[in-house]
């Protein structure tokens, strides 16, 4: 399968273009930056670390996807947005693992992909997703009677706030417990603000440093606490699991797909 990554000059896309290399099954065909950058026109491998490769870094997708059967993209929404437009057109796949889309843009990403399969993914971590799975479990376990907070870390340089993987591991619980996350998310609380809502689901935002990810969902209750938490080491898992969507996408039929799609775990 030949692949493209978009954003492949970042620091995320030098790890997705050392996860493809690694893959067996994938080749780089194809590697590109927005227009104006400075690395244009340099070699992908030697910008990645990852060696001379023959692949230059482009701005046109359009020209780059003709040879290539799928995009990578860990961008920003409307960046992803302009990308699918792209791929819908050419008949091409795309694995997204922007996160922060609104629901407008949700639907919008949902219009594309009724052309196109797609992976959206807040988070390609394969850890991450096994994690989706326990707080499902372990809502259902302990239903009404555990607060829920949760607590999400993450680099200074990260736009958007909560994580999109903070949201998904809400909704998880929300969908669980049959509230609707929209309503019972309480992202702020300061001064006189009166008691804890039974039904609401904290979500706290830490902002530092280097920190590639953590993550902790609390369930707590009279007298005990359970913690469910994964914590990120590299951006290289994130990477590994984006090669292995895009090799499961092969064949599939038009529309969205996630990772708990990928890995079997619905």
């Amino acid at each position: 399968m030949k692949v493209a990554i978009v954003g492949a000059a970042g620091r995320m896309g030098g790890r997705l273009i050392h996860a493809v290399l690694e893959a067996e099954g994938l080749e780089l065909t194809g590697a590109i930056e927005r227009a104006g950058h400075p690395q244009i026109g340099l070699d992908a491998g030697l910008v990645a670390g990852a060696g001379e490769l023959g692949v230059t870094i482009s701005a046109d997708l359009a020209t780059t996807m003709i040879e290539a059967d799928v995009l990578l993209d860990f961008t920003f929404p409307d960046v992803t947005l302009k990308n699918l437009a792209v791929c819908a057109e050419l008949g091409k796949m795309l694995v997204s693992g922007s996160t922060g889309f609104t629901p407008e843009q949700r639907n919008e990403a949902e219009k594309f992909a009724e052309k196109i399969p797609v992976v959206l993914a807040p988070n390609m971590s394969v850890g991450v997703n096994a994690c989706f799975k326990l707080l499902k479990e372990a809502a259902k376990i302990l239903g009404d009677d555990f607060d829920v907070e949760i607590v999400e870390l993450h680099h200074n340089k990260k736009k958007d706030s909560p994580s999109g993987t903070a949201v998904r591991m809400g909704e998880v619980v929300a969908d669980q417990l049959g509230r609707d996350y929209n309503q019972v998310a309480n992202f702020h609380r300061e001064g006189i603000c009166g008691e804890r809502g039974h039904a609401e689901i904290g979500m706290q935002t830490v902002r530092g440093g280097d920190i590639v990810g953590e993550h902790t969902v609390y369930f707590i209750g009279m007298g005990e606490r359970i913690e469910i938490s994964h914590r990120a080491m590299s951006r290289d898992m994130f990477a590994r699991g984006a090669t292995r969507a895009c090799k499961w996408l092969s064949g599939k039929a038009p529309g969205i797909y996630d990772m708990q799609d990928v890995l079997e775990l619905k």
